[in-house]
């Protein structure tokens, strides 16, 4: 029994495992709506009590599910530490913890994360080689983007302070932290309009820091999609557990490290299908 239950739960190959995981993202889905529907106060306050009830249904239904997860696993403490044992964890403690403190059950719509097993239900676990693609890329960025994060913030304290010496408080530049916080608006192009210099030399400022602003916001993206074309033309062999979705594995493994499941192989390139 115990075995025939992993497999459903677990798994997808079977017509049982597919309609418990089919059915299993309808009830997340439905859960997270009712969360949405909550917030909203005209609802809220004709079908509150009804909404309230059938969340507290959802979450027992989350409850046993768990449960069987832990039971069913091979090694439950793996599974507790792994991304979707956490998930399935996290979206569980909302409902309970607004026994304790109001209004936490609006933290439920972390269970929208547990659709990421559509992924898997759905066949469509060599996705996730385009996804480590990506994340080969931003790793590779990492260092040029820290040293251009860096060129960005020491840009921001020096004309946050230069505002706040042109303009003063008296123009709402009422300290260095607040002009930091102006700079970050201007360079960004977000300009919220809440503080606006005054002055002539303060003007200036804010137009050199907007035109600066459309050529920082090219970096970063210049550099990821470098790296980007980059990792797309070496495809790697990634090594995929399908029952806990771990894809960081050796490249001799056989089975996961953390469920201990055995290995599917999938190409880490783009329009690569499983192999």
């Amino acid at each position: 029994m115990r075995a025939r239950l992993h497999e459903i739960i677990f798994g997808t190959d079977t017509p049982a495992g597919r309609v418990f995981d089919v059915a299993l993202l309808w009830i997340i889905l439905l859960s997270v709506l009712a969360v949405v529907l909550d917030s909203v106060a005209s609802v809220r306050r004709d079908y509150g009590g009804i909404l309230r009830a059938v969340e507290w249904g959802f979450t027992a239904l989350f409850s046993v599910e768990y449960a069987l997860r832990l039971y069913t696993s091979p090694r439950p403490i793996r599974y507790v530490r792994s991304f979707f044992g956490l998930v399935d964890l996290v979206a569980l403690l909302p409902t309970y913890l607004s026994l304790f403190v109001a209004g936490s059950q609006s933290l439920i719509v972390v269970r929208s994360l547990r659709l990421l097993r559509v992924f898997r239900v759905l066949k469509l676990t060599h996705y996730l080689g385009e996804a480590n693609v990506l994340l080969a890329a931003m790793r590779a960025s990492r260092r040029k983007i820290t040293v251009f994060l860096g060129a960005v913030l020491t840009t921001i304290v020096i004309v946050g302070a230069a505002m706040y010496l042109i303009e003063g408080p008296e123009h709402g530049f009422t300290s260095i932290p607040t002009s930091m916080y102006w700079a970050i608006v201007t360079l960004t192009t977000v300009g919220y309009g809440d503080i606006a210099p005054a002055t002539v030399p303060g003007q200036l400022l804010a137009a050199l820091l907007m035109v600066l602003g459309y050529g920082i916001i090219a970096v970063p993206t210049g550099i990821v999609s470098a790296e980007l074309v980059e990792a797309s033309r070496h495809p790697t062999l990634l090594r995929l557990c399908r029952s806990c979705e771990l894809s960081d594995h050796a490249s001799d493994a056989l089975h996961c490290r953390k469920c201990g499941a055995k290995l599917v192989e999938t190409m880490a390139s783009p329009g690569d299908r499983r192999v």
